[in-house]
């Protein structure tokens, strides 16, 4: 089953005079995509100094990734995070399926195939 486990890494750095703001819209990302069916983990992490922040990201299943693609969360909440911040990385592990490929892929997302930890 974890072959299906599609997860998500965004590595994002708050605009100067932004930083409350950031976290206001990504308190709201959680709690749209914690509500969204096949969705096992949101989580947010923050660098020592406060600066940098990482998104990690966990779906059942690719079509629990596009769902969230699809959804509100994405469509209303994240442009407005995007202009609170810089994208500084973006990768996707697992299969995300073909549209969702097609959607981070025009954000620069890097793509890593699950190799159950065997290198062939």
């Amino acid at each position: 089953m974890l072959e299906k486990v599609v997860r998500l890494a965004v590595n994002m750095t708050p605009h100067p005079g932004k930083l409350e703001e950031f976290k206001t819209i990504a308190a709201a990302m959680t709690a749209g995509s914690n509500a969204e069916p096949g969705t096992v983990g949101y989580e947010w992490f923050a660098s020592a100094d406060g600066k940098r922040y990482r998104l990690l990201e966990t779906y059942v299943d690719a079509a629990a990734v596009e769902a969230h693609f699809t959804g509100s969360v994405v469509g209303k909440l994240v442009p407005k995070l995007a202009a609170l911040c810089s994208i500084d990385g973006f990768e996707i592990y697992g299969d995300p399926g073909p549209k969702v490929r097609e959607m981070a892929g025009a954000f620069g997302a890097v793509f890593y195939q699950y190799t159950l930890g065997i290198d062939r």
